[in-house]
């Protein structure tokens, strides 16, 4: 993705917030089994090692002693359909090593901790600076990995510490049967006659379906994840629902609503494609009223933004904040815009992003979207935090 992306804007709608509840100082980093790296598609990715210490997650396992925890980057993947996984995880300097844990029974990390998280490839060498899996063993590359459709896997990387080298990976998982069609309808209805909650995955430029990896979470009847350019379920009751899209070379679209299960519900969601100049809305993010404090439920949005520059470890990102004021900009509004703005890239730091690739500045209310807003949608537009990528 980061071979054809020069410049992205994404923007990040903040709204106020009722509620007090914040983002834990600590962060969830990079080098933790539960701060892992979602993969949701191939490429190639760049990411950075922290060259920070954590607790280790690895400690129940006397054969990956030699692991320890003094650098550590950590990845999840769930397999959308039958396949095989290859990957290959390179340095340019220093050592590499390599494990790949299979979920057993719903919790991966907490079966990590305990040891019963199964061992599914490891090389805990420090010969090789390129280790992963293919239909060639060599080195530190080990056989390819066959998965099944919903397995889960955690793959853990590791490297001399206080290193923060950049690892190049290229994932690629092969499904076993190819889907070679523009449009793939994956009907879960039980009654034709039923309402229907129907889920449509468009170009937004042209138009035309996309197959997509779509991400449903809230309720459990209907959560995992599916592959589909339409989806269509029959709601047994009026559920809330978050839906998470992603195809390779669009930007990714996530999106709270509550759907009703006594009428037909349809959400069309429209991917950009990336390129320069394109931008991306990622809603919700919010702050405790008055000041620049993340609330709690806002935490999942930015960790979508957090494994976005995680994957793209060579982009250097622009932080700004802007408030929603009328009249001239005012020291209160460019002070809190500076903050908001602040805080998101410490958030960001906390987690893991290279402190040296963010620069953070506040506009207060002169770079508004809307001059003159007249509606409450539009305010909440001027009233935002923009990530721009160089």
């Amino acid at each position: 993705m980061s071979n054809i992306l020069s410049l992205l804007a994404l923007v990040l709608v903040t709204t106020i917030a009722h509620s007090q509840k914040k983002v834990g100082k600590e962060g969830i980093l990079l080098n933790r089994c539960d701060g892992a790296i979602n993969i949701f598609e191939n490429g190639d990715f760049h990411l950075q090692f922290t060259g920070k210490k954590s607790d280790s997650d690895v400690d129940a396992y006397p054969s990956l002693e030699r692991v320890g925890s003094d650098n550590l980057l950590w990845l999840c993947y769930i397999a959308t359909e039958d396949g095989k996984l290859t990957f290959t995880g390179s340095l340019e300097e220093g050592f590499l090593k390599m494990i790949v844990f299979e979920e057993m029974s719903g919790d991966i990390c907490g079966e990590i901790q305990q040891g019963t998280a199964e061992i599914k490839r490891m090389y805990i060498g420090e010969e090789q600076s390129t280790v992963g899996l293919n239909y060639e063993v060599t080195g530190g590359t080990l056989y390819t990995l066959e998965l099944r459709k919903g397995e889960k896997i955690q793959v853990v990387f590791a490297t001399h510490a206080n290193s923060k080298e950049m690892l190049s990976l290229h994932w690629n998982f092969q499904k076993k049967i190819v889907d070679t069609t523009e449009e793939k309808v994956v009907d879960h209805r039980d009654d034709d006659f039923a309402p229907t909650f129907r889920i449509i995955v468009k170009d937004a430029e042209t138009n035309l379906p996309l197959i997509a990896n779509i991400s449903l979470e809230g309720d459990k009847e209907i959560a995992g994840l599916y592959v589909a350019s339409e989806l269509l379920f029959n709601l047994q009751r009026n559920i809330q629902l978050l839906i998470k899209c992603d195809v390779e070379g669009y930007f990714f679209d996530d999106r709270l609503g509550e759907f009703s299960s006594f009428e037909d519900e349809e959400i069309t969601i429209l991917l950009e494609k990336v390129a320069s100049g394109k931008s991306l809305q990622i809603e919700e993010i919010e702050f405790v009223p008055g000041t620049s404090e993340i609330t709690k439920s806002s935490e999942p949005k930015l960790r979508r933004l957090k494994d976005f520059l995680a994957l793209n470890a060579t982009l250097e990102v622009e932080i700004q904040g802007h408030v929603f004021a009328l009249g001239d900009n005012s020291f209160a509004g460019q002070r809190i815009s500076e903050a908001r703005a602040r805080r998101v890239m410490k958030y960001l730091v906390d987690n893991g992003i290279d402190k040296d690739r963010l620069t953070a500045v506040g506009y207060g209310n002169t770079r508004p979207v809307y001059r003159e807003p007249q509606f409450s949608y539009e305010e909440q537009a001027n009233r935002r935090v923009e990530i721009v990528v160089k």
